[in-house]
């Protein structure tokens, strides 16, 4: 049974005991396990998925995830021993898997909001703007284009020509730009800078890349 629906069936085991509706009884559910966890633990920094969500997908809340992957051995091993153990040994999905290990190490200090596994930083926007993406994709793999677009800062393509995100070096770090072209004439343009060093370097290059697209999208 996944962990799912073994939610699923502690939520109907309740709807058959106290008469309460599925909303009623999920909540009823949630809140308990919220209650009974509040105590037992400091969250250094929140997940990115709500309690709510990682209870109804596997079964477990935060704090429970907690405490079992602390009396692991791989706990002291990082972030990919952890993930391989959670996905070997429960019903989770690959994308669970890793968000339970990401939610872990944001909890318990390991792993601070922005920060990846290796230990450097990532400023990620989007925006759904009115552009060519066709336009973007080839100013992007022109020199003088891609200098004129990024204000004359000093830039290296590292990416062949159709790549779904292509990767461009930077003075400081490297940016990955998706362009995902809708039917109305707009893209949905994200922007992934990474490896930077910092939590400081995040609140500096977040705001550059949403004034970057404001400006794009103002044409």
């Amino acid at each position: 049974m996944t962990a799912h629906a073994s939610f699923k069936k502690r939520i109907r085991d309740r709807m058959a005991k106290t008469g309460e509706r599925y909303g009623a009884a999920r909540r009823t559910l949630i809140e308990q396990a919220d209650s009974a966890d509040s105590h037992e633990r400091v969250w250094v920094s929140p997940p990115e998925q709500p309690d709510a969500s990682v209870i109804e997908h596997t079964g477990r809340s935060w704090n429970e995830w907690c405490d079992l992957i602390e009396t692991w051995p791989e706990a002291a091993d990082g972030h990919g021993a952890v993930a391989a153990r959670v996905l070997a040994e429960f019903d989770v999905t690959g994308w669970w898997g890793q968000g339970v290990t990401v939610g872990w190490e944001r909890i318990t200090g390991r792993r601070l909001v922005n920060q990846m596994s290796d230990g450097t930083f990532t400023a990620a926007v989007s925006r759904t703007i009115t552009i060519d993406a066709t336009e973007l994709r080839e100013m992007l793999y022109d020199d003088d284009d891609r200098s004129d677009l990024f204000g004359g800062m000093t830039s290296e393509m590292r990416s062949r020509v159709g790549v779904k995100i292509p990767r461009i070096r930077f003075d400081v770090g490297t940016v990955g730009i998706s362009i995902e072209e809708k039917s109305d004439g707009r893209a949905t343009v994200g922007v992934s800078h990474e490896k930077l060093t910092e939590p400081a370097d995040v609140a500096q290059w977040k705001p550059f890349w949403t004034e970057w697209l404001e400006a794009l999208d103002a044409g």
